[in-house]
């Protein structure tokens, strides 16, 4: 059967997840309620998986002096992608194009000991790319944007095992997300003066990166000019239904800032050595993931990432306060729950507006004085009349576990 193709732009509208206003200006979307509660979930969703595998969370500002971004190379060979320096108190300062320096001192500012080591720095932080109006799109393509970023400082020895231990969190997150990679692309440097000139460093993180790919069997294509500047990645790349594509997620090897930064680490032998820096990002931009979910799933979220999970559907006024209640008893667990109330039309009309919604309780003069409720999924499944009790809680249950199914038999 033919996959439907999905625009995001369009069914973000009109589901009342995100927007745009000139007044604001392009590629600034602002979030709806219903966006927001997706993002959220999401957020939520990637700092639980982090600090799981060991990740400790940060907060830093989004600008900073340009002095900053000489030194970790970004100035002289990303500033087309900037926005303009801003003159404050006779220095000037710089919206963020990368949360990795602020890391880099953030690892500076104390002491470490090769004991410490890897050491894990996470960030869902906002930065900004001075992009042109012609190529911004929705959510894909913006100039505010979100990121899930984090830096692992660790040894050259401990490189190859966190970068697969990153992917295996890459995969975890998309089977959770219902979204799968389209391919693997080990991005090298190509010519020209976009990269740092330093052949060796080139080939050590290099080599590197192509060792993890093949120590987990991944068939992976090698790509000049998709580098960052400062170092090979590995690129996740994802498709929407018309075979467009974008890069999701990444893991890149860095030799480059730990050296501009000074950075160091206190050895078994006493002496100071070099971290290497791993940069590495599970759903890339928060905007880009859920432009993506948004195609893949044509907003019929999986349970846990959707705007509303539970919709209770009363199906005469004198079910109203059991319905309410009903509502609350939801809301208590966590779950993102609304009333549809007879006033908004038939039973049959109410099922289909809320179509998207993963649960809907139904609730009729049995089910009310019985304490229990009638479930139909979204899939078209329908759950014989539980004890309110066991149905929340089965759901709830569902929901904690991000599962992508919607019960479990």
């Amino acid at each position: 059967m033919r996959t439907p193709v999905h625009d995001h732009r369009k069914l973000g509208r009109e589901l009342d997840l995100f927007d745009t206003d000139p007044l604001i200006g392009a590629g600034l979307p602002y979030w709806l309620p219903g966006g927001a509660a997706v993002r959220h979930a999401l957020e939520e969703y990637i700092r639980e998986a982090e600090r799981r595998a060991g990740y400790r969370h940060v907060y830093s500002p989004v600008l900073a002096k340009r002095e900053l971004y000489e030194i970790s190379g970004h100035w002289a060979h990303y500033s087309e992608d900037m926005f303009p320096a801003m003159e404050l108190g006779g220095e000037q300062f710089v919206l963020r194009p990368s949360l990795c320096p602020h890391h880099a001192l953030i690892y500076r500012s104390r002491e470490h000991s090769y004991r410490e080591l890897p050491l894990k720095i996470a960030e869902l932080g906002g930065m900004y790319r001075s992009e042109l109006s012609g190529v911004l799109g929705g959510l894909t393509r913006v100039r505010a944007i979100q990121l899930n970023d984090a830096h692992i400082f660790c040894t050259l020895d401990q490189v190859a095992d966190e970068a697969r231990a990153a992917l295996e969190l890459i995969d975890r997150a998309y089977q959770a997300l219902g979204i799968r990679a389209a391919r693997y692309r080990l991005s090298l440097p190509g010519p020209g003066g976009k990269y740092v000139s330093d052949p060796a460093m080139w080939q050590r993180a290099g080599a590197l990166l192509t060792g993890v790919l093949e120590s987990i069997g991944a068939p992976y294509q090698a790509e000049e000019g998709e580098a960052a500047f400062y170092g090979p990645k590995i690129d996740v790349q994802i498709a929407d239904a018309s075979g467009r594509e974008s890069t999701l997620s990444t893991v890149q090897v860095d030799l480059h800032q730990p050296r501009q930064f000074d950075l160091h680490y206190t050895g078994s032998d006493g002496a100071a050595h070099r971290p290497v820096m791993v940069h590495r990002s599970v759903i890339g931009s928060v905007e880009r993931a859920v432009a993506h979910l948004i195609d893949t799933h044509g907003g019929a979220f999986p349970g846990w990432l959707a705007p509303v999970q539970v919709v209770v559907l009363p199906i005469s006024d004198a079910e109203l306060p059991y319905a309410e209640a009903l509502v609350r008893r939801c809301v208590g667990l966590g779950l993102r729950a609304e009333l549809s109330a007879p006033e908004r039309g038939s039973l049959g009309a109410r099922v289909r507006a809320a179509r998207l919604v993963p649960y809907q309780a139904v609730v009729g003069a049995k089910e009310a004085a019985d304490d229990l409720v009638a479930l139909r999924l979204r899939d078209g499944r329908r759950i014989d009349a539980l004890p309110v009790s066991e149905a929340v809680a089965r759901i709830a249950a569902l929901v904690g576990r991000n599962c992508v199914d919607l019960w479990d038999e």
